[in-house]
């Protein structure tokens, strides 16, 4: 996944460029003022950085950065499959920035956000800075450091942390709120049972205003059935089912002779049917109904307590049944706020799963100190840090989302001193030196494919120089690896070499980026060494310590 080109159009004072890039150490040099950390500030930008207009070339309308990777690893593949990406044989990644401060990007050609750059940026790119000492002295700084070294992911431990003290917070509302809480369960309760009388229950509303309406008119009802009886079964004169018995004689008497008759009689042998079941029916009703004056003032009462109840709680009486359900929902919710053992087990539980978590992590952090502490001691002895040593203090803190551990980096710059806190006792160059070393120890054990030191040698010099120069160089064997420098140790010892110059006119000024070898490396080395004015003895010095770089 290393990075094969970068383009940029007018960002900062580069009207164009475009630059392949090789595999190995290279560096950058130039002048000073020359402009030699645009591009580490163009690939900051692609990579998510803030966007500041101030970035445009002067009378430009936008600056537009590219840079093209080589085919993705398995895990920044799936990272783009999730994304919704299209994975191709290359990651080609594109910002845009115009006049008016609008910013677009994109990953593959799909449009994408600053977000998503940002976090593809730390699948590809590790960038050093010339100030990453400062970081030394953050507490958070130095524990992300320590945890990526050591391999541990602190998230599971946040989202721990988290359901504890939401735990906690749910238990202690409970107990400053226990009063208020009993109240409105009290209340809740009285206005239960007072519904509850009722047993309502969906539908029961509309079934007690039928069997009400019809015991109100049970009168009128036995009237009509007798009536009805009547007019089928007759008197002295005959009802409607003698008529039909009487028609349906006289029809059969000639049938045979008449078809028509015989249908007719079809006919009508149905309706005498239905109408001797109509008959029996409403013998039937007459024989068991009769008024209930007792049932009847009984549902009078029903029906008046569920329009009462109805009205005081500002429901339709058909709505009571789903009221009851949700004060009852309602009561069962206080009486778990108010079960404070229950909260107090819960509270427990997820505090002990925090523990468990954070010892585990505390484990892991005190194995990778000792580790790291060791590794980073062993690469100041050759940083002018000769009998130094570093060492990394692990001890309790007050429970937090990233654990109950203080990390904190201490250093001995000389042999017999009790290592103490690293900003009390390391001047400015020992920072820097001690950041270098700690840049190249977690470097080669990440996964990063290019690693970029912006200027991180500066203030140190001579053989310490060359050193740093030969890390970087056997850095350059299994990574892709880009170094800013003022140092001629440091350029001497890069497999490839960019120059950054500055051009100036009566117009404008500009800045271009040119790979050199052979004799303009020679010149370019021997101008870092002594200056504009290149001498035999400067040239020479300088084509020995390629020799020696490239030899060593």
């Amino acid at each position: 996944m290393a990075l094969r080109r970068i383009a940029l159009r007018d960002f900062v004072i580069v009207p164009a460029l475009d630059l392949e890039v090789s595999q190995g150490f290279t560096v950058l040099t130039g002048e000073t003022g020359a402009g030699k950390s645009i591009l580490i500030d163009a690939l900051q930008l692609l990579l998510g950085a803030r966007a500041d207009t101030g970035v445009i070339r002067e009378g430009a309308q936008r600056t537009d950065i590219s840079a093209e990777f080589d085919t993705p690893s398995a895990e920044l593949a799936a990272w783009l499959e999730d994304a919704g990406i299209p994975r191709e044989d290359g990651l080609l990644l594109r910002r845009t920035l115009d006049a008016q401060g609008r910013s677009r990007a994109w990953i593959n050609g799909t449009p994408a956000t600053a977000t998503q750059m940002r976090a593809l940026g730390n699948f590809l790119i590790d960038i050093h800075g010339q100030h990453a000492w400062q970081s030394l002295t953050r507490a958070d700084a130095v524990r992300d450091l320590l945890d990526a070294y050591a391999g541990c992911d602190s998230g599971p431990l946040v989202t721990l942390w988290k359901a504890w003290r939401q735990a906690h917070e749910v238990l202690a509302r409970a107990r400053n709120a226990q009063e208020t809480l009993q109240q409105e369960r009290e209340r809740l309760q009285w206005q239960i049972a007072e519904v509850a009388k009722l047993a309502p229950r969906e539908g029961q509303w509309e079934e007690l205003n039928v069997e009400h309406a019809r015991l109100a008119s049970a009168e009128s009802l036995l009237a009509s059935a007798r009536t009805a009886l009547a007019a089928l079964r007759g008197g002295d004169v005959g009802g409607a089912l003698d008529g039909l018995v009487q028609a349906r004689q006289a029809l059969q008497e000639h049938a045979d002779v008449e078809p028509q008759f015989l249908a007719l009689c079809s006919t009508l042998a149905s309706c005498l049917a239905e109408a001797e079941d109509a008959a029996h029916t409403l013998h039937g009703y007459l024989r068991h109904a009769e008024p209930d004056p007792a049932r009847l003032h009984q549902l009078d009462e029903r029906l008046s307590l569920w329009t009462q109840l109805a009205r005081r709680y500002r429901r339709t009486p058909g709505e009571l049944p789903a009221l009851l359900a949700d004060w009852n929902e309602k009561l069962r919710a206080l009486d778990a706020a108010t079960d404070l053992q229950q909260l107090e087990t819960a509270e427990r539980e997820r505090r002990d799963a925090y523990d468990k978590a954070a010892r585990t992590l505390s484990r892991a952090r005190s194995r990778a100190a000792a580790q790291l502490a060791t590794a980073i001691t062993q690469a100041m002895q050759g940083l002018g840090m000769a009998g130094g040593r570093f060492a990394i203090e692990v001890s309790a803190a007050e429970p937090g989302a990233h654990g109950t551990d203080q990390v904190q980096f201490l250093v001995a710059s000389h042999p017999g001193m009790t290592p103490r806190p690293i900003a009390r006792v390391a001047s400015g160059g020992e920072l820097s030196r001690i950041a270098l070393a700690i840049a190249v120890t977690t470097s080669r054990l990440g996964e990063v494919p290019t690693l970029i030191f912006d200027e991180v040698d500066s203030g140190v010099g001579g053989a310490v120089a060359e050193t740093v120069g030969r890390l970087m160089r056997q850095l350059g064997r299994d990574r892709q690896v880009l170094a800013v420098t003022h140092l001629p140790q440091v350029a001497a010892c890069g497999d490839h070499h960019w120059v950054v110059a500055k051009h100036s006119t009566a117009d404008e000024t500009s800045s271009s980026v040119t790979p050199i070898e052979g004799t303009q490396r020679t010149q370019e080395i021997a101008r870092m060494l002594g200056g504009e004015h290149l001498s035999a003895t400067t040239l020479a010095h300088a084509s020995e310590m390629l020799g020696s770089a490239v030899g060593g």
